[in-house]
Protein backbone atom coordinates (compact mmCIF):
# COMPACT_ATOMS: atom_id res chain seq x y z
CA UNK A 1 0.00 0.00 0.00
CA UNK A 2 1.17 3.55 -1.36
CA UNK A 3 0.58 6.29 0.81
CA UNK A 4 0.98 10.18 -1.19
CA UNK A 5 1.16 13.44 0.74
CA UNK A 6 1.03 16.35 -1.49
CA UNK A 7 2.41 19.65 -0.07
CA UNK A 8 3.46 23.29 -1.37
CA UNK A 9 -0.04 24.37 -2.58
CA UNK A 10 -1.11 28.31 -2.13
CA UNK A 11 -2.31 31.59 -2.91
CA UNK A 12 0.19 32.65 -5.58
CA UNK A 13 -0.52 35.77 -8.18
CA UNK A 14 -1.00 35.10 -12.18
CA UNK A 15 2.67 34.72 -13.42
CA UNK A 16 4.24 33.80 -10.39
CA UNK A 17 5.20 30.12 -9.41
CA UNK A 18 4.63 27.61 -7.08
CA UNK A 19 6.26 24.08 -6.50
CA UNK A 20 4.58 20.69 -5.07
CA UNK A 21 5.82 18.10 -3.87
CA UNK A 22 4.22 14.52 -3.14
CA UNK A 23 5.89 12.73 -0.79
CA UNK A 24 5.70 8.51 -0.69
CA UNK A 25 6.03 5.89 1.56
CA UNK A 26 4.79 2.42 1.75
CA UNK A 27 6.43 0.74 -1.55
CA UNK A 28 9.05 0.65 -3.99
CA UNK A 29 8.64 4.00 -5.00
CA UNK A 30 11.33 3.95 -7.96
CA UNK A 31 8.84 1.40 -9.41
CA UNK A 32 5.84 3.73 -9.74
CA UNK A 33 4.88 5.90 -13.03
CA UNK A 34 4.08 9.11 -11.18
CA UNK A 35 1.30 11.37 -12.38
CA UNK A 36 -0.93 15.04 -11.15
CA UNK A 37 -3.79 15.33 -11.96
CA UNK A 38 -5.73 18.52 -10.78
CA UNK A 39 -9.76 19.30 -10.58
CA UNK A 40 -11.28 22.79 -10.18
CA UNK A 41 -14.56 23.15 -8.67
CA UNK A 42 -17.45 22.14 -10.58
CA UNK A 43 -15.12 20.17 -13.36
CA UNK A 44 -13.76 16.99 -13.75
CA UNK A 45 -10.47 16.16 -12.54
CA UNK A 46 -7.73 16.88 -15.23
CA UNK A 47 -4.52 15.01 -16.54
CA UNK A 48 -1.61 17.55 -15.92
CA UNK A 49 1.35 15.36 -16.40
CA UNK A 50 3.70 12.40 -15.39
CA UNK A 51 6.74 11.20 -14.94
CA UNK A 52 8.40 7.52 -15.67
CA UNK A 53 9.80 5.79 -12.82
CA UNK A 54 13.31 6.44 -14.17
CA UNK A 55 12.91 9.99 -14.31
CA UNK A 56 14.03 10.58 -17.66
CA UNK A 57 10.56 10.49 -19.76
CA UNK A 58 8.17 12.94 -18.92
CA UNK A 59 4.92 14.13 -20.74
CA UNK A 60 2.52 16.74 -20.20
CA UNK A 61 -1.69 18.12 -20.73
CA UNK A 62 -1.57 20.58 -24.00
CA UNK A 63 -2.48 23.24 -21.08
CA UNK A 64 0.60 23.24 -19.48
CA UNK A 65 3.23 22.05 -21.69
CA UNK A 66 5.92 24.47 -21.43
CA UNK A 67 5.07 25.90 -17.84
CA UNK A 68 4.90 23.34 -15.67
CA UNK A 69 7.78 20.70 -15.11
CA UNK A 70 7.73 17.21 -12.77
CA UNK A 71 10.97 15.83 -11.71
CA UNK A 72 11.67 12.97 -9.13
CA UNK A 73 14.52 12.31 -6.07
CA UNK A 74 14.24 8.79 -5.49
CA UNK A 75 16.31 9.15 -2.47
CA UNK A 76 13.66 11.09 -1.02
CA UNK A 77 10.66 9.36 -2.62
CA UNK A 78 9.44 12.50 -3.50
CA UNK A 79 8.06 13.95 -6.80
CA UNK A 80 7.55 17.56 -7.51
CA UNK A 81 5.64 19.57 -9.59
CA UNK A 82 6.85 22.67 -10.89
CA UNK A 83 4.24 25.09 -11.94
CA UNK A 84 5.53 28.66 -13.89
CA UNK A 85 3.80 31.36 -15.27
CA UNK A 86 0.64 30.47 -13.38
CA UNK A 87 -2.88 31.80 -14.65
CA UNK A 88 -5.67 31.60 -13.36
CA UNK A 89 -7.10 29.36 -14.75
CA UNK A 90 -4.35 26.97 -13.57
CA UNK A 91 -6.72 27.30 -9.94
CA UNK A 92 -7.56 23.77 -8.46
CA UNK A 93 -6.84 21.22 -6.27
CA UNK A 94 -3.78 18.64 -7.36
CA UNK A 95 -3.62 15.36 -6.69
CA UNK A 96 -0.49 13.61 -7.23
CA UNK A 97 -0.97 9.57 -8.06
CA UNK A 98 1.31 6.61 -8.72
CA UNK A 99 0.40 3.59 -11.17
CA UNK A 100 2.25 0.48 -12.18
CA UNK A 101 2.07 1.00 -15.79
CA UNK A 102 4.51 2.13 -17.78
CA UNK A 103 2.65 4.42 -20.25
CA UNK A 104 -0.52 4.85 -17.83
CA UNK A 105 -3.57 5.53 -20.01
CA UNK A 106 -5.95 6.44 -18.12
CA UNK A 107 -7.00 7.81 -14.09
CA UNK A 108 -7.85 4.57 -13.43
CA UNK A 109 -4.57 3.14 -13.98
CA UNK A 110 -3.30 4.65 -11.35
CA UNK A 111 -3.96 2.82 -8.46
CA UNK A 112 -3.09 5.36 -5.43
CA UNK A 113 -3.62 9.02 -4.48
CA UNK A 114 -2.79 11.64 -2.29
CA UNK A 115 -5.63 13.96 -0.34
CA UNK A 116 -4.69 16.94 -2.82
CA UNK A 117 -3.47 20.45 -1.76
CA UNK A 118 -5.19 23.50 -2.81
CA UNK A 119 -3.79 26.13 -5.80
CA UNK A 120 -5.07 29.45 -6.35
CA UNK A 121 -3.59 31.74 -8.70
CA UNK A 122 -5.66 35.27 -8.20
CA UNK A 123 -5.10 37.68 -11.04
Amino acid sequence: QVQLVESGGGLVQAGGSLRLSCAASGGTFSTYTMGWFRQAPGKEREFVGRISWTGTSGYYADSVKGRFAISRDSAKNTVYLQMNSLKPEDTAVYFCAASRAVVPTSARTYAYWGQGTQVTVSS
